[in-house]
């Protein structure tokens, strides 16, 4: 279990956030929220616990009445390596044999409207839908709102994380040469991940030659060849908890005339992209100043994902920039911005920005060069 230490995330910043859904709750007509370990457990209360066989739950009465946490008493150590230790929990301990369940319920009011997170595994939903003799809804739309917004200590850490990956991208010639294969560099990038201020490797992706078209390629016994076009997709969490998520292209020698034309194309689709982002405008709509620019180029095919994602605790989250979401962007929301080419059984690229919505724009958390690198 990770502890996050930075003062800026004690509990003070949990209290606050805690008082925030109870408002949200009231304003969906709920009546409590249930948060299994994830990612919407570790934003309310610091807990980085993990989800296993055994229930543990974060019960948040919409009546203002302290959260309740039902958990294993072998798992008690990990409230007090959190801010949660702080937080004026009422802890309901169980042992093996015991009926969590039946706990959970025991701080419901009867006929409690009751919202569980996304997260949650059908092991603990279907014992707690018997439980309470209802099944349970959606919390979807309150922790989205929570979430979406970072404030600026998460901003701050989602920075740190932004520099980190950056520093990474800067060693990428120590790593990728011709004649190693996809998994020797992955390993290198992935130490170096670690070398560079992440907790872990989150993921790697590098994606060389054809395996540049799959989008979520990871790594393979191919090796590197002369002249192949090169896609690194990296990221993981700083503490507490925040990701990096940066892509960026190389290209081992001079590129083809073609790859180099294409890819001034995927340039101006991610400026493009960039330069849409500000308050009032919907998630659409950045989605479609990428998308715009691709098809105007002839490459409308070979853009085959969303344009980006939110980033958090959670490497995908709310915002997602894609077509047809008609979410207005807001200050503070942070995403990815990402398009890329593919063309199957050929090559593909990639260029990954994580930005920030400001009061009159965005600002970018990562500053490397975005132009095709030749190594």
């Amino acid at each position: 279990m990770s502890t996050p230490t930075d003062s800026r995330f004690a509990a003070p910043i949990y209290r606050a956030r805690l008082e925030r859904a109870v408002e949200h709750m009231r304003a969906a007509h709920l009546d409590a929220l249930l948060i299994t370990p994830g990612a919407d457990l570790r934003y309310l209360i610091g807990a980085a616990a993990e989800s296993f066989e055994r229930l543990t739950c974060l019960v948040i009465p919409a009546d203002g009445s302290p959260p309740s946490v039902v958990i294993p008493k072998l798992e008690l150590a990990m409230l007090d390596h959190s801010a949660a230790s702080d937080l004026n929990l009422w802890v309901l301990d169980w042992v093996d044999g015991a009926d969590p369940y039946a706990l959970v319920k025991s701080v419901l009011p009867a006929g409690a409207t009751v919202a569980v997170a996304d997260a949650m595994p059908a092991l603990h939903l279907l014992p707690l839908a018997d439980a309470l003799s209802s099944l349970p809804v959606s919390a979807t739309a309150v922790l989205r709102e929570l979430r979406m917004i970072k404030d600026p200590a998460e901003l701050e850490a989602l920075g740190r994380a932004g520099a980190a990956i950056d520093r990474v991208h800067a060693r990428m010639g120590e790593f990728l040469r011709v004649g190693r294969t996809e998994a020797e560099v992955g390993a290198d990038v992935a130490a170096a991940i670690v070398a560079e201020g992440h907790t872990e490797a989150g993921f790697v992706i590098v994606g060389s030659g054809p395996h540049g078209a799959e989008p979520h390629h990871a790594v393979s016994d191919r090796r590197i060849e002369a002249g192949d076009v090169v896609v690194v997709d990296i990221g993981g969490p700083v503490e507490p908890g925040y990701y990096s998520d940066c892509t960026r292209t190389y290209v081992l020698g001079d590129p083809d005339p073609t790859v180099a034309a294409h890819y001034a194309d995927l340039e101006r689709a991610h400026a493009a992209a960039v330069a849409a982002v500000r308050p009032g405008v919907t998630a659409d709509a950045v989605d479609s100043a990428a998308r715009s620019c691709l098809s105007d180029a002839g490459l409308g095919s070979a853009f085959v994902h969303r344009t980006g994602h939110g980033i958090g605790l959670s490497v995908h989250e709310q915002p997602y920039i894609v077509a047809g979401n008609d979410l207005v962007l807001r200050p503070g929301m942070a995403f990815s911005i990402e398009p890329g080419i593919y063309f199957r059984g050929g090559w593909g690229a990639r260029i990954e920005d994580i930005v920030v919505v400001t009061t009159d724009g965005c600002r970018t958390l990562n500053n490397r060069s975005r132009q095709l690198t030749v190594l």
